[in-house]
């Protein structure tokens, strides 16, 4: 596979691993077989509703046991970084099934920027990433190591607070600043808090595609002591993420392959954090439309001017489902 070092200027937030030679069932049970032998640990998969069914594509959140340690010191407000997704989509006329990976090393450029130990979490996300190429490599087809879209500099992931004029949609937040309080409580309550969270998210049903109702849990990783990562999916975002990437890009569209943003579901899940931070157990999740221009900018400002609604929508329907307002 290709070598852990990045030569080139810019980074893009996936990278596509793997064009496989068979059938995407095929291709989801071999990788499914590959984790006995990986040290990577698989936290748990879904499969993603994309419009029309006219693809498929599945999504696997992982970790890596390796990298956690090396960032056991660091902030608990940067967890999110720990946790891995590749996804398994098919594309293209002949619906040919393709992996490719939300890029750890993209990802330590966001959420480590401000650590002194800023190199060596770079070295370890890389080494992550190896792990991953390793893991795909036990799939049939032609291994493939290609920065996907959007792409950006270190310069530009390590002060990230949104792209060209839509930062301002953004509010200009890094993504500590992104990182929205839904709950306070004392350090103390933590699984108390997190059990809250957890009925919560289980208790309001999941609406289809037209409203953002309701949440799926894909994961719920305890990634340390004082921090719970829990990943969250509905067929509204779902549906919304793969539509908006796709509008634009006509020259990847056809008739037989409609949704070519499908190739950015490794976007998912959406998350929420309950961490203990200093005295307090804090419940937090992303501000969305920091999200989505961090995983979707290659859409257009033109996409988000037209999906202005969409971020509000899902990070209101987070917060009101776990707060239990009507």
């Amino acid at each position: 596979m290709a070598p852990l070092s990045y030569s080139a200027d810019t980074y893009g937030i996936f990278e596509t691993l793997l064009e496989s030679s068979v059938s995407f069932s095929e291709t989801t049970a071999a990788l499914d077989a590959a984790f006995a032998d990986s040290e990577l640990v698989l936290q748990g998969a879904h499969d993603v509703r994309v419009p029309d069914d006219k693809h498929q594509a599945k999504v696997y959140v992982l970790t890596s046991p390796a990298y956690a340690a090396a960032a056991v010191a660091e902030s608990v407000r940067t967890v999110s970084a720990q946790v891995l997704r590749i996804a398994v989509y098919t594309q293209g006329d002949e619906q040919k099934t393709y992996v490719n990976m939300a890029n750890p090393v993209a990802h330590a450029m966001v959420f480590y920027a401000g650590s002194s130990n800023y190199d060596a979490l770079l070295a370890a996300a890389e080494l992550a990433a190896g792990e991953i190429r390793e893991l795909v490599a036990k799939v049939p087809g032609e291994a493939l190591s290609v920065q996907q879209k959007p792409m950006r500099t270190e310069k530009h992931y390590r002060k990230y607070k949104g792209d060209g004029p839509a930062r301002m949609m953004a509010k200009f937040r890094t993504f500590k600043k992104s990182q929205l309080l839904i709950e306070k409580a004392a350090d103390d309550d933590f699984d108390a808090t997190l059990e809250k969270v957890k009925a919560a998210l289980a208790a309001r049903p999941v609406s289809d595609a037209g409203e953002c109702e309701g949440w799926e849990t894909i994961t719920q990783v305890r990634l340390r002591d004082d921090a719970v990562y829990i990943g969250l999916t509905n067929p509204f975002i779902e549906d919304k993420m793969v539509r908006i990437n796709s509008r634009f890009r006509g020259d990847s569209k056809s008739e037989m392959s409609p949704y070519p943003g499908v190739d950015h579901v490794a976007a998912l899940p959406t998350e929420v954090l309950v961490v203990r931070d200093g005295d307090d157990t804090l419940v937090l999740h992303y501000g969305q439309m920091w999200r989505m221009q961090l995983y979707f900018w290659d859409s257009g400002y033109r996409a988000f001017t037209a999906n202005v609604g969409v971020p509000s929508a899902i990070a209101n329907s987070i917060k009101d489902t776990i707060r239990g307002d009507t």
